[in-house]
């Protein structure tokens, strides 16, 4: 059963509507959704297939954590679905999560994918690679230290630094290397930036394409994307003119942030919503999770795509998402600091 996303006017979040009759109490999973309905769509209808249990979704790409906390003991949402760790910790920060238990889902996913107090679970990862042409750039190992090298200068173009995937990867930079030294290397690769920050990770594949940079930061989801994009042939084509670089592949391993789900506080229907997360975590889900949407898989053992696994082996960072969650506020602090998103020449 489908529902019209929320629509946002001027920052502000219009609570839609929703009847009673809409959500079912102690039968269905409501579902509120940060990620695009037709993602997850698949997984929910195998769900319902194999335990009969129906799932309601709204979709807004913003605005529903805050709906949830509005909503309050009312809310009828079961759970919060969204991908990157900002937006899970935000969930537990705003006092909308409660922890869920369950040995199943402890035992499927590894410890530093779920809050340390259970108030979140990841479910898929992706990484943070380096996107580099495949004429102009010979090296093929890549480290994210290496981004602040002068020999780079005017050679690397990124979306918004403010944008949660860039945050995320320098608050594990934070982790690692300290505030001083984050921040420095922050300012490094704003120096060697080709042109200020704009667009999506697909964009900045386009502007390797075209000449503009020569390497750049973006997401392993999003070269599935384009390779596999029939409607838009020419995102095949940028996709061919990049190869995949995984930072710091010898070392500590490339930063990987997730998708994950989040249990509401007040959930109605709080057994079938557990079991959903469960089924979430199976081998079933996680191989459609890869098949279907190229996401690294959480469970091990679940194979890679074709696709995925063409670009090589991923060693990710084993540092905890919990962790990376703690610096992300630091780090939007030192975006701004840097003035990195008024680009290479402010």
């Amino acid at each position: 059963m489908r529902f019209d996303a929320l629509r946002c006017f001027g920052g502000a979040v219009l609570l839609a509507a929703v009847s009673s009759p809409a959500f079912a109490q102690g039968k269905d999973v409501n579902i509120y959704s940060l990620r695009q309905t037709s993602l997850i769509q698949p997984l929910l209808d195998a769900f319902t297939q194999k335990t009969g249990i129906k799932t309601n979704v709204i979709f807004a790409d913003k605005g529903l954590i805050e709906r949830i906390a509005a909503e309050g003991a009312s809310s009828p949402a079961d759970l919060l679905l969204t991908a990157d760790i900002g937006f899970l910790t935000s969930a537990v920060d705003q006092g909308i999560a409660q922890p869920i238990k369950s040995a199943t889902i402890e035992a499927n996913i590894p410890a530093n994918y779920r809050d340390p107090a259970g108030l979140w679970v990841g479910l898929t990862s992706r990484a943070r690679v380096v996107y580099a042409s495949k004429d102009r750039v010979k090296q093929d190992t890549i480290g994210y230290e290496e981004l602040a090298d002068p020999k780079w200068k005017g050679k690397i173009c990124v979306r918004s630094g403010q944008h949660p995937y860039n945050v995320a990867l320098l608050a594990s930079i934070i982790a690692h290397k300290g505030e001083a030294e984050a921040k420095k290397w922050l300012a490094g690769l704003k120096a060697n930036l080709a042109t200020k920050p704009a667009g999506g990770d697909r964009e900045q594949a386009k502007a390797i394409f075209s000449g503009q940079c020569d390497i750049a930061l973006g997401n392993t989801y999003y070269m599935a994307l384009m390779a596999s994009n029939d409607k838009q042939p020419e995102q095949q084509e940028w996709a061919k003119s990049v190869k995949v670089l995984f930072p710091n592949a010898a070392e500590r391993g490339t930063h990987v942030n997730i998708s994950g789900v989040v249990l509401a506080k007040n959930a109605p229907n709080k057994d079938n919503a557990i079991k959903l997360v469960e089924f979430l975590t199976s081998d079933e889900a996680q191989k459609l999770y890869a098949e279907l949407n190229n996401e690294y898989p959480l469970k091990a053992g679940v194979a890679l795509s074709t696709v995925v696994k063409s670009w090589g082996e991923l060693k990710a960072d084993s540092l905890s998402l919990a962790e990376i969650g703690k610096n992300r506020k630091r780090a939007s602090e030192l975006v701004d600091e840097v003035a990195f998103d008024q680009g290479p020449n402010s």
